[in-house]
């Protein structure tokens, strides 16, 4: 079995829904938050905003697609591992259901709603089909000043072309159509400084509270899902 990280992700068994867990404990610090430059100091520190996200969750697929849209400040985008905050928590994550239609139906309607394409799954999502890999690629991403172009691309290589990350091509493919060198990002997989770089994300943010993805941060607070992004702008208008 091909391994991209020291993390050994075990995906629990499915377990019935129990419906929506409450909302995540507030975070123990801040981060700095991406501003456009004024050219002085402000007078109060502006809140942290922070987007985390994985590529196997299409609600933060669409998430990603507005984000940097809704909320009036642009967030510092994290790719986090949400297999690892699972295997933590011990949470049973909707997609492990057996009926997930309800679900399907739903991020279906908001795609259309949004202009996207109807999402498509690959077999085996997303049990057989999660990786660390494309996580580890967008923090590649993040040192060549392409995260969001990046992340977007290997968002639609899952749920648009409905590939595997399962397979490190997927990956690869995606980062080359976004214009990374194909052969740069492979070696750079194997960065220890990388890997150890997404353990500590991972860490940072199960240690402020966030408990699934899309999460975004704002300040102390966080607001998890796709449908809580225009709380979280109007958290940073209000700060």
């Amino acid at each position: 079995m091909r391994r991209t990280c020291h993390w050994h992700v075990v995906i629990p068994p499915a377990k019935p829904a129990r419906g929506r867990p409450r909302e995540p404990r507030r975070a123990a610090r801040e981060a700095p938050c991406a501003r456009p430059a004024l050219g002085y100091a402000p007078l109060i520190r502006p809140p942290a905003c922070e987007f985390f996200y994985d590529f196997s969750s299409p609600y933060s697929y669409l998430a990603a697609s507005r984000v940097d849209d809704v909320l009036p400040v642009q967030p510092a985008w994290q790719p986090i591992a949400f297999g690892v905050i699972v295997q933590r928590s011990g949470r049973v994550p909707w997609s492990f259901a057996e009926d997930r239609r309800a679900h399907f139906q739903e991020i279906d309607r908001r795609a259309t709603a949004r202009g996207l394409q109807p999402l498509r799954y690959p077999q085996g999502w997303p049990r057989e089909t999660y990786s660390l890999t494309p996580l580890l690629a967008a923090l590649l991403a993040a040192e060549a000043d392409m995260l969001r172009q990046v992340s977007i691309e290997l968002y639609r290589a899952m749920f648009v072309h409905g590939r595997s990350f399962a397979d490190v091509q997927t990956t690869l493919d995606a980062v080359e159509r976004a214009g990374m060198d194909r052969a740069q990002v492979r070696a750079g997989l194997k960065r220890q400084d990388i890997k150890d770089r997404l353990r500590a994300a991972t860490d940072d943010a199960i240690g402020r509270g966030v408990t699934g993805v899309p999460t975004v941060a704002v300040g102390e607070d966080l607001f998890w899902g796709d449908d809580r992004l225009h709380a979280a702008a109007d958290a940073l208008a209000a700060a």
